[in-house]
């Protein structure tokens, strides 16, 4: 049985799901702060075109203007999470796990490794190679190599153990979009989806089913 409730949300506005994580993360630390145990969740959904930057990114890695934003229909949001500025659109499995790790028995640093590797046995299921980059959150391909390239970011908010935020799956992304933005900070790599290293378009709705069960593995 797993260990969190997982709410498949589909395609929605980031504000009214960040409002809705908001809401599960502040119920779940009241709860822990009366010594009762809450409850976790996994949401799993879809975005249409955003882009967030976290606490402390740079701007510098803002490539659009306001003009531009309007122009390509896209909406930007400056976060509480940690990381740098990343995008969110349709075809990307973002998930946004509600979680105490301390009920899970693991600190921040363990649980974004159990993202990575929920993420890397994912896309193992579709016969892509991916692993973890030094000095880089996320999963990666050809890591070491002039053909590095990113296929998931992870940024995430931990306050007296409870998680928000989470990660961005590219599944069938289209990945044009990070051309106006240096995504996650970084101006020499690049970045593919699941749909561009197979040529397979599989449902964001099967993609999730499968990182939620090597999620569940991963936390035992």
């Amino acid at each position: 049985m797993s260990r969190f409730i997982v709410k498949e949300m589909g395609l929605i506005d980031y504000k009214e799901a960040w409002e809705i994580q908001k809401k599960l993360f502040n119920e779940l630390i009241e709860k822990k702060m009366k010594g009762e145990s809450g409850a976790m969740h996994l949401l799993l959904l879809e975005h249409p075109h955003v882009y967030t930057m976290g606490l402390h990114g740079n701007t510098g890695n803002m490539l659009f203007s306001d003009e531009m934003l309007e122009k390509i229909g896209a909406k930007y949001y400056k976060i509480e999470r940690g990381g740098d500025i990343t995008y969110h659109g349709y075809g990307q499995l973002v998930g946004y796990p509600i979680f105490d790790l301390e009920e899970l028995g693991i600190g921040i640093k363990q649980y974004i490794w159990a993202l990575e590797e929920a993420i890397i046995r994912t896309v193992a299921d579709y016969g892509i190679s991916a692993s973890r980059m030094e000095g880089a959150v996320g999963v990666w391909l050809d890591c070491g190599k002039p053909s590095a390239r990113k296929i998931a970011a992870i940024g995430v908010k931990a306050s007296r153990y409870v998680t928000m935020h989470g990660f961005a799956l590219n599944v069938t992304t289209n990945l044009d979009y990070f051309n106006y933005i240096n995504p996650c900070g970084f101006v020499d790599k690049g970045v593919t989806s699941i749909a561009k290293e197979t040529g397979h378009t599989p449902t964001l709705k099967e993609v999730g089913e499968k990182f939620t069960k090597h999620l569940d593995e991963v936390l035992g």
